[in-house]
């Protein structure tokens, strides 16, 4: 085991694990252009670590029609997660780095608990079309959680699964907001991608196999 309190891995999904962003762009493009709301990847960058109805209110900023009931929001969220979940079919094992998986596996072969911590409604779809359901000793998704990031319950939820002090828990990021959960949720927080940067990451990840000299 490291040097330090670490005794768990929590890891976002999109973005860490797997790369499902150019999914959520298309389904989020068509749903938009069906009803004449200018989306481009710029305001796709926006909606990173945000959950479905947060996201599709960042959307609704280029909408100039007429009200919409929070009915019609919903309709519209479900519209694009059907067509996101029929993008997510057509992955499979090859979507998931042998990196990635090897890292996994040796951080288990260490001694550490595993979990996801995902907004995402489709997490354990996703999991099970790579292949990587029985990577992860819990997960903890939007399907159990009730705020998205930066609000840190997805990741506390995670650490109650696992049986762990949210303290002894290191959470693994791309995103600002995530990093900002795993803050708030009094963890560590590895930032890799855009959040490696960031000023609030503990951990700098250059790579995903960096975590193997965090977690010794």
């Amino acid at each position: 085991m490291s040097e330090n309190n670490i005794k768990a891995v929590i890891f976002d999904l999109d973005g860490v694990i797997v790369f499902t962003d150019k999914f959520h762009y298309q389904a989020w493009k068509q749903m938009a252009d069906e009803i004449g709301i200018y989306f481009d990847e710029e305001i796709n960058n926006r909606l990173r670590g945000v959950g479905r109805m947060e996201s599709l209110e960042i959307i609704l900023e280029k909408y100039d029609g007429e009200p919409l009931t929070d009915e019609c929001k919903k309709i519209l969220a479900a519209k694009k997660n059907d067509i996101y979940r029929g993008l997510l079919y057509g992955m499979g094992p090859e979507d998931v780095t042998e990196e990635v998986r090897d890292t996994l596996a040796e951080l288990r072969n260490r001694g550490y608990k595993l979990s996801i911590g995902s907004s995402s409604k489709n997490a354990k779809l996703i999991l099970r079309q790579v292949r990587l359901m029985d990577a992860f000793d819990t997960i903890s998704d939007g399907t159990n959680i009730s705020n998205s990031k930066p609000d840190p319950e997805v990741f506390v939820k995670a650490a109650e699964y696992l049986g762990m002090d949210c303290h002894d828990c290191l959470v693994v990021e791309d995103a600002w907001a995530g990093i900002d959960a795993a803050k708030a949720g009094h963890m560590l927080a590895a930032g890799i991608g855009d959040a490696k940067d960031y000023s609030e990451t503990d951990y700098p990840l250059k790579r995903f196999s960096d975590l193997l000299n965090i977690c010794k």
